[in-house]
């Protein structure tokens, strides 16, 4: 098959060839199928480490209200110390801005 000589032409140009648009193909229909596909997955993936790291920062003023060792806390939440304590003082700073 010669369609490795289309790879330089324009999609105008090769709707001009075939005197049809490319939305109306098979191959279109089916390529953008996979792109929307491709795009849920990569959000699901995304949406799911925003919501672990949600859930750490959420976790990290409890567990120090427990009296958990920051060091504890950096290890079970596979943390640095330096984040943890970043985490803490921001936490700190918008419960004293709320109150």
């Amino acid at each position: 098959m010669t369609g490795y000589k289309f790879v330089n032409l324009s999609r105008e140009e090769i709707e001009a060839m075939f005197e049809i648009t490319l939305q109306e193909t098979r191959v279109y229909r089916e390529a953008k199928q996979e792109g929307l596909e491709l795009g849920l997955e990569l959000g699901r993936q995304e949406g799911i480490k925003q919501g672990r790291e949600q859930a750490k920062r959420e976790l990290i003023p409890r567990c120090l209200a427990y009296g958990i060792p920051i060091e504890e806390v950096a290890r079970i939440l596979n943390l640095t110390i330096e984040q943890v304590e970043q985490i803490r003082l921001a936490s700190e700073q918008k419960s004293s801005t709320l109150t």
